[in-house]
């Protein structure tokens, strides 16, 4: 099909849109910069530009786009809210109405677990419904309000289906493999209550057929949202030990109480407000939650509903990591 995938110059975007060429579909790409994705067509733009919006959805000329891949978000721990709320929120809004009004039959809205994370563990539990009052930060809280948006978009004529990759990483990964080799690096990668904490996490290959399973699959799993993982849970501690190992970097080794961590985030948080870095703050309340909390979950009805399985299993991923750090 003709499909169009936002924000694919992100690092899961550009995995999906290669994906989605590998697979033969005829790909068109919306973001700010160029994809670098061999066999893609670029539209460049921003999700806030109507005017961009359009013309990638109803190709400027050429054919409409058939099914869509909605990735383009504003990621970030701290920020303006109302920026969140444009991307994440207006954003899909109005990419939803050019997709209808072009006559999309399928649209994949691509969210995250945070949507329905208030702090507390969760254990073997599917997609929890997405809550905009209790999701943990601007982020969370305008995903959780797009996703809703989107699934309320689902019918006859648009097939909606919601994904939620759970912390996806691999080689390139800069917003969370890098951060967390330097700040190993560096010696300031605690870990909150030992790293014991059960957690999911996803391979960027797996994220990437998950989706376009999605895509594929849109009329038989539409009107629902689906947690995507790897299903290999591990104690955050021994993930992040094998991050750093593979990338040649003393995987850390203090640990603090996570109550000192939360409350040692909210002090973060507020300072970042009044006068923000120039990254990432080192810590907020909800990376504390993330890193002291469970978060796995079954993915019995994501197999079932998208006919899809993981290929690269976590020590795959892990080995490929680290040769991707020694050709560095």
């Amino acid at each position: 099909m003709i499909a169009l995938v936002t924000g694919a110059s992100g690092f899961l975007g550009r995995a999906v849109a290669a994906q989605l060429v590998a697979e033969g579909h005829e790909v068109r790409t919306l973001q700010r910069r160029p994809s670098g994705v061999a066999g893609a067509t670029d539209v460049l733009g921003s999700i806030t530009d109507p005017d961009a919006v359009a013309r990638a959805v109803a190709g400027d000329g050429s054919a409409p786009v058939e099914g869509v891949v909605h990735l383009a978000a504003k990621v970030s721990l701290t920020g303006d809210p109302a920026d969140f709320r444009a991307v994440n929120v207006e954003g899909t809004r109005a990419l939803l109405d050019a997709a209808e009004s072009a006559g999309a039959a399928r649209f994949v809205q691509v969210s995250s677990p945070s949507v329905a994370h208030a702090g507390a563990s969760l254990t073997g539990v599917g997609a929890e419904p997405a809550s905009p009052q209790h999701a943990r930060g601007d982020y969370a809280r305008t995903k959780a309000e797009a996703e809703r948006i989107a699934l309320e978009r689902d019918s006859d004529r648009l097939a909606v289906v919601a994904i939620r990759p759970h912390i996806v990483w691999g080689p390139g990964d800069e917003q969370l493999i890098e951060r967390v080799v330097d700040r190993a690096r560096r010696g300031r990668l605690p870990l909150l209550n030992g790293g014991t904490a059960l957690i999911d996490s996803t391979y960027v290959d797996n994220a990437a057929t998950a989706i376009a399973a999605a895509l594929r699959r849109a009329d038989a799993a539409h009107g629902r949202a689906l947690v995507v993982t790897n299903g290999e849970p591990r104690p955050v501690g021994d993930l992040l030990a094998g991050i750093c190992t593979a990338a040649g970097v003393r995987p850390p080794r203090i640990s603090v109480p996570a109550a000192l961590g939360r409350a040692v985030g909210s002090l973060v948080e507020r300072a970042w407000a009044i006068r923000p870095g120039a990254d990432e703050p080192p810590m907020t309340r909800f990376l504390a939650e993330q890193l002291s909390t469970a978060h796995w979950f079954d993915q019995r009805e994501t197999r079932e509903a998208l006919d899809w399985a993981p290929t690269v299993t976590i020590d795959e991923g892990l080995a490929r990591l680290a040769a991707h750090y020694r050709a560095r």
